[in-house]
């Protein structure tokens, strides 16, 4: 099989870019509508604390199930291994639909801990679909990676959006935050069945992404075999002493660890700030109401973290240098003593304003690591390198949340 460097080869691009942010999307609809119910799961199982234990049962299994399938990623094959989260995604909300209709709404520690466990499917789905997504997209061309982690952002622009119009539309009736919650559920298990859709029977048969397979292939990469069968290519390592001479994780995690450091800090200062802080601690300096409120800071953070991802596609605003990217992910850490100051002293424009900045930065500076990071590699080791700094962003995000509880000290609720 010879693969030639030809225009050819961009054929099918901007479909490639549209299935892959609805892909992105996705990855984290599920997920985020979580987040922006979190008002409702609130008052149903408010002892609990569910905008800050949901979030740790989510994290704890998307870490675990990460770094077991970033550990393994050369053996489990991309295609079965996407098609199995998006399903588990599908699976998981149309089930909280089921377990609210069964209970009728009740809270209690029963229905709690079955959500719980459909959160940890969610978390589980997201290691499978995110590391298998950013590993098989780092051997493609970097727009393709840039429109899978605006589709990711705009999940949580999209969630808010319907979040604030299901309340609106059904505030001022009868168990309306419930009803409202359950369409919201629907739309997004549809989206969900979209996503299988797509990546079964769209994705792989897209002529720029048959080219970088086929060309990944060549290089040594077993994970891609099934997708290529898919759309009728049939696999051929030409040289299996190719597998034999790639980089260990190790010696790929060691030559990008500022790369990994990056994404870690990130996703540590937001998750230490969003979602738990802005609902549990954001003050009453406001005149919104304790339903709005928050949902607007969630909404304020969700679009302009989806603005902020397509600013790197203008090259004079894309920050490329390694020691600029790690300055300014350092600077983020200001906004810890910021956030405390505002929600102790200020009113809710400083407030919005100041969640605005935390998803710009976060958004614009997620994109700039993942599309900067080194291309040099060969697929096997662009795809194993993905999947690292998955791992890494993940962790991030546990340890934010862990450190989000930090916020609680000193509070009678806790």
């Amino acid at each position: 099989m010879t693969i030639a460097e030809t225009p050819a080869r961009l054929e099918g691009k901007y479909k490639a870019l549209v299935v892959c942010w609805v892909l992105g999307l996705g990855n984290l609809v599920s997920w985020n509508s979580m987040v922006t119910m979190l008002d409702y799961y609130d008052k149903l199982f408010e002892k609990y604390h569910p905008t800050r234990s949901l979030t740790l049962v989510y994290l704890t299994f998307a870490l675990g199930a990460i770094a077991i399938l970033a550990y393994n990623e050369s053996r489990v094959d991309t295609r079965p291994r996407n098609l199995t989260g998006y399903t588990i995604f599908f699976a998981s909300s149309l089930a909280l639909i089921l377990l609210d209709l069964a209970t009728s709404g009740k809270g209690g520690i029963g229905p709690f801990l079955g959500v719980c466990a459909f959160v940890a499917c969610f978390g589980v789905a997201d290691a499978l679909v995110q590391g298998g997504m950013v590993g098989d997209l780092s051997f493609m061309r970097p727009e393709l990676m840039q429109s899978f982690l605006a589709g990711l952002a705009a999940s949580g622009a999209l969630t808010s959006a319907l979040r604030l119009i299901t309340v609106a539309a059904f505030e001022k009736y009868h168990n309306g935050l419930r009803n409202g919650v359950m369409l919201f559920l629907a739309i997004c298990t549809f989206f969900e069945f979209l996503c299988i859709l797509l990546y079964a029977f769209l994705f792989p048969k897209l002529p720029i992404v048959k080219y970088f397979r086929s060309k990944a292939a060549l290089e040594g990469s077993k994970t891609v075999s099934a997708d290529l069968a898919a759309a009728g290519i049939q696999a051929k390592i030409e040289n299996e002493a190719i597998q034999q001479q790639r980089l260990s994780i190790k010696q790929l995690l060691f030559q990008n660890i500022d790369y990994a450091l990056d994404l870690f800090l990130i996703y540590v200062l937001t998750l230490s700030i969003f979602p738990g802080f802005l609902f549990e601690n954001t003050g009453h300096h406001h005149r919104l109401g304790d339903t709005w409120y928050p949902l607007v800071l969630i909404a304020a953070y969700q679009v302009w973290e989806l603005i902020s991802r397509y600013i790197p596609l203008v090259k004079c605003l894309k920050l490329e240098s390694r020691k600029c990217l790690m300055i300014a992910t350092l600077a983020r850490f200001l906004l810890v003593p910021t956030f405390y100051f505002t929600a102790k002293y200020a009113d809710q424009g400083w407030m919005i304003m100041l969640t605005s900045f935390l998803g710009i930065t976060n958004g614009y500076l997620t994109v700039c690591v993942l599309t900067a990071a080194p291309k040099g590699y060969k697929g096997p080791e662009q795809n194993a390198l993905g999947n690292i700094l998955v791992l890494c962003a993940l962790s991030g995000v546990f340890a934010g949340v862990a450190l989000d509880w930090l916020w609680l000290i000193g509070n009678q609720s806790f």
